[in-house]
């Protein structure tokens, strides 16, 4: 994993998108090249693509495929969907050429010579690097060995994790001291009496070793046989820092609040919180200007399908436990709780209207929060605030949960972008992990890679309900 500012990338992901940008800026001062040969009787031998441009070319389409997906590891094996996916960006980045070629005739030179030619060799570039990176990720030789110290019920969410991570390999577990087994007992490595524990890494040619046993005493923490493996450059690392690291999320099992105390993040500071500010104003006065011709039709057609009122008004909890009022567009009957009872949203729920599951599904009801924002209620992004009386009960049942209102919820976050809907106590704790992973990492680098990931969750309807 790569940290940068506080947030773990894949390595493997940073390979990935050095190798389409190197692809990215070939095609496009190639395709300028052959454009110049095919258009020499109307484009002079000056006009050519500068290196800043062709870069921000390539920093432009890099972050239109991030928006679309097509870095999330979680794709990477889905062929036929990042195939599907690919030839979007390219598609729409033509068409957005062409319409600035009509439209400011004054850039024709410059915008001709990253047509169609380039973006087909762009797309044809990135399609090859795609399908040599899925045949090269494929290979274990590639993928660090990881040897998880413990048997015990902490580590029982990584042993179900671990199946479908594409970034390491799990070798199998150790167990430090007797007792009950909370992983399949095929995960469980034999070791022999006489064996010592470099030995053993070295016999499985191990690279991590993964720390999760929980009570470290009469010999549940090897400390001389640890420090021996980290000495010969057998990498150990804490349980709750792996999965932190790996999985981007805090999980609630691995904690031990001296970790969360003495360990690095959680932290807020003035500049911090101006920076965030600023970032608040300007993208939700950018979105509100440009949606709202969407806010006026979506509001005609809630009132002509179910009348008044179009806004929905509700009470949420914010920043340091703070209530206040939200504002979304309605998209539920007027007596979705007439019963005067607090219900969760179910998948499928009969009381939200035709209107209201196309708003849902598009997040356009979320679109009246902006002002929430402007208020400073509210942050762009955040953990999504809950209500009071969730709160309470959520509270109550899920160990850390207060965390989340140390910042200001937001209208999308990182729960959103990695995880669907929460509904249920279950459901709750994995978006808390989640949550509790951006309130210890949060940055305004954080913050724009969200909203990147925004994007693909709003045109694919990730998590809607």
């Amino acid at each position: 994993m790569i940290h940068i500012f506080n947030h773990y990338l894949p390595w493997r992901l940073a390979v990935l998108v050095g190798l389409e940008a190197v692809v990215l800026l070939v095609a496009a001062h190639v395709g300028v090249s052959l454009q110049i040969a095919e258009l020499q009787s109307t484009i002079s031998a000056g006009e050519v693509v500068e290196p800043s441009e062709a870069a921000a070319f390539t920093f432009g389409m890099v972050v239109f495929m991030a928006s679309m997906g097509l870095y999330q590891s979680d794709q990477w094996n889905n062929t036929r969907c990042i195939s599907a996916r690919l030839v979007v960006p390219f598609a729409l980045a033509v068409v957005m050429v062409a319409l600035l070629a009509s439209f400011v005739p004054w850039l024709y030179p410059e915008l001709v010579l990253l047509g169609a030619t380039t973006m087909t060799l762009a797309l044809a570039g990135s399609l090859s690097v795609r399908a040599a990176f899925h045949r090269w990720s494929q290979l274990g030789a590639f993928k660090p060995r990881v040897l998880v110290l413990g048997t015990g019920s902490r580590v029982a969410k990584l042993a179900e994790y671990a199946q479908r991570n594409p970034n390491h390999q799990v070798v199998g577990y150790l167990a430090t001291v007797p007792g009950k087994h909370y992983v399949p007992a095929g995960l469980v490595l034999p070791r022999k009496p006489e064996e010592s524990l470099l030995s053993f890494a070295e016999r499985h040619r191990v690279n991590q070793i993964v720390v999760g046993v929980r009570d470290r005493r009469n010999g549940g923490f090897p400390v001389q046989e640890l420090l021996e493996c980290r000495m010969k450059g057998i990498q150990v690392i804490e349980l709750a820092t792996f999965l932190e690291r790996e999985y981007r999320q805090v999980m609630l099992e691995s904690l031990n609040p001296s970790w969360m105390v003495l360990g690095d993040g959680f932290r807020q500071g003035f500049f911090r919180n101006m920076a965030k500010r600023l970032f608040d104003v300007t993208v939700s006065t950018v979105l509100l200007l440009v949606c709202i011709p969407v806010l006026l039709v979506a509001a005609i057609c809630i009132y002509l399908e179910s009348g008044l009122p179009v806004l929905y008004r509700q009470q949420r909890v914010g920043r340091g436990g703070r209530v206040f009022t939200i504002c979304k567009l309605r998209s539920m009957r007027q007596d979705a709780e007439g019963n005067g009872t607090a219900q969760w949203a179910a998948a499928n729920d009969d009381r939200t209207t035709r209107v209201g599951r196309f708003l849902r599904k598009s997040r356009i009801d979320e679109l009246p929060q902006i002002f929430n924002v402007l208020k400073g209620e509210m942050s762009f992004v955040g953990p999504r605030p809950e209500r009071p009386v969730f709160v309470d009960q959520l509270a109550k049942q899920i160990p850390f949960y207060e965390l989340r209102h140390s910042v200001k919820p937001g209208i999308t976050g990182w729960a959103q972008v990695r995880y669907s809907y929460g509904a249920s106590i279950d459901e709750a704790v994995e978006k808390l992990q989640h949550d509790l992973y951006y309130v210890k990492n949060n940055s305004l680098f954080l913050d724009i890679m969200i909203l990147i990931g925004t994007v693909e969750v709003v045109l694919w309807g990730k998590g809607a309900r």
